[in-house]
């Protein structure tokens, strides 16, 4: 899918999210200073783009649609152009989540993603986040490049605290947790799937995915012998929606749910990313590809399944439970 802008998209899905971020967001502002949030004003948009950002005027606002959780517009001013997304219900520990892991990735100097400048609240309820705005071409461009490119990411962002992020954020409007672990199998067990598996458990009273997909859980850890697992920085929502390319050809990603964990787990939504034979040459070039990542695969889309379901309902239940019998017959529990 070919968008105009930046940040067009702000849902994680091949399918926009219906509902709101549930209020339930533990975000911890540690290492938020460099993104202060802003001092209220009656438009502190317009006030930070011409104090901070250098422009004398303003000199056009152009909508550009945002989907079906922010708005977005397009602020062109004399010092360049900038990229704004609101939301009038929604404080600012959302956008402080998004410009975090942008900020993250932008520091790599690798893939380019959309450079966070301030995220702050609006006077009458919600919030904002200003950004670069990039120029997007036409195409996704070349996808060897992406491949690439993701794959220097991965290569140049180590987390010595262990797998997770300074801050939980979300993932499309349901909350992702990143508590710090230690272990990987433990943390994707618990804070992915058994997260995952909880919500549907609460929403549908589905016992039975719950139980078996915890089954799944408490018996996972041989698909990874071999395998070498480093806390890598992760976009952690990478499909065709979130992937463009710039005026030069160049890939760029956006609207990122970033944590740190095992670079493989970045691969979860390609079943709506169309990525082909080339991006993983280019990939697995960079980041060789690990002992058992064949039969990894599905466990780590299961994750993205899995709340898939718990967004849009059942439509997306049978691939969930089909990639957990799998599992469970290869692992004979």
């Amino acid at each position: 899918m070919v968008v105009a802008d930046v940040g067009l998209f702000s849902f994680s899905s091949c399918i926009p999210s219906l509902s709101p971020p549930p209020p339930r967001l533990r975000f911890s502002f540690t290492r938020t200073r460099r993104l202060a949030v802003a001092s209220m004003s009656d438009d502190p948009v317009r006030e930070w783009i011409l104090s901070e950002g250098k422009a004398t005027q303003i000199t056009g606002i152009r909508s550009i649609g945002g989907g079906c959780i922010n708005r977005a517009s397009r602020y062109d001013t004399d010092a360049g152009s900038f990229f704004v997304k609101t939301n009038r219900s929604i404080g600012p520990s959302m956008f402080e989540g998004e410009a975090l892991g942008l900020n993250a990735m932008y520091e790599t100097r690798s893939i380019r993603v959309p450079k966070p400048f301030k995220v702050g609240p609006l006077p009458t309820g919600g919030s904002y986040i200003i950004m670069e705005f990039i120029e997007f071409g036409g195409s996704w461009g070349n996808q060897s490049e992406l491949g690439r490119k993701l794959a220097e990411m991965h290569k140049a962002a180590k987390s010595e605290k262990g797998f997770g992020f300074d801050v939980d954020n979300t993932i499309g409007s349901t909350p992702q947790i990143n508590t710090w672990t230690s272990d990987w199998i433990e943390f994707y067990g618990v804070h992915r799937l058994g997260y995952q598996l909880k919500l549907a458990r609460q929403q549908y009273g589905d016992s039975l995915i719950y139980e078996k997909g915890q089954r799944l859980v408490k018996n996972m850890a041989p698909l990874f012998d071999g395998a070498v697992i480093e806390p890598c920085l992760l976009h952690g929502d990478l499909w065709s929606g979130n992937i463009s390319s710039d005026k030069n050809g160049d890939p760029v990603i956006l609207d990122p749910a970033c944590y740190y964990g095992h670079n493989e787990a970045e691969f979860g939504m390609s079943w709506c990313a169309g990525f082909g034979g080339s991006f993983y040459n280019a990939y697995f070039e960079v980041m060789p590809k690990q002992p058992g990542f064949e039969q990894r695969r599905d466990l780590y889309m299961l994750y993205h399944y899995l709340n898939h379901y718990n967004l849009f309902g059942s439509g997306y239940r049978s691939s969930a439970m089909s990639i957990i019998d799998d599992y469970l017959r290869m692992l004979k529990v």
